[in-house]
């Protein structure tokens, strides 16, 4: 078995794929899905699918609602996270910062973290390790 992509349902198909083509993302292929609008983008070593909700719903904030259960929040390792978040400020103009850069020791290992949030709210963690 191989992992083969992580499904996001977005609000704004267009805003999203521009949010994660400043990650680093390509459109691998474009597609519709039932009666919406779909693709499949490539990067950071995985696939992530984008579906366009035709009439979106408010959704609980997992990150702000401490005993919200699912899936959580996407993650990757960049090599230098300042540069790396002034470097999408710069592509996107504005960023939505959740939690500021901040040491985190996760086992015997130390990153630098900070918590970002795509067009639809759904956190994205950004960690440079030590």
């Amino acid at each position: 078995m191989s992992f083969h992509h992580t499904s996001i349902k977005t609000a704004d198909i267009f805003k999203a794929i521009a949010f994660y083509e400043a990650l680093g993302f390509t459109i691998e292929t474009r597609f519709t899905t039932g009666i919406t609008l779909a693709c499949w983008m490539i990067g950071a070593n995985t696939r992530l699918e984008l579906m366009q909700v035709p009439e979106p719903q408010p959704t609980v904030n997992g990150f702000a609602e401490e005993s919200y259960v699912g899936y959580y929040h996407l993650s990757f390792e960049v090599e230098n996270l300042e540069k790396y978040l002034q470097d999408l400020l710069t592509k996107l103009g504005k960023l939505k910062l959740l939690l500021p850069p901040r040491n985190q020791e996760i086992g015997d290992l130390l990153y630098k973290v900070a918590f970002i949030a795509d067009p639809d709210g759904l956190p994205i963690e950004l960690m440079q390790p030590y």
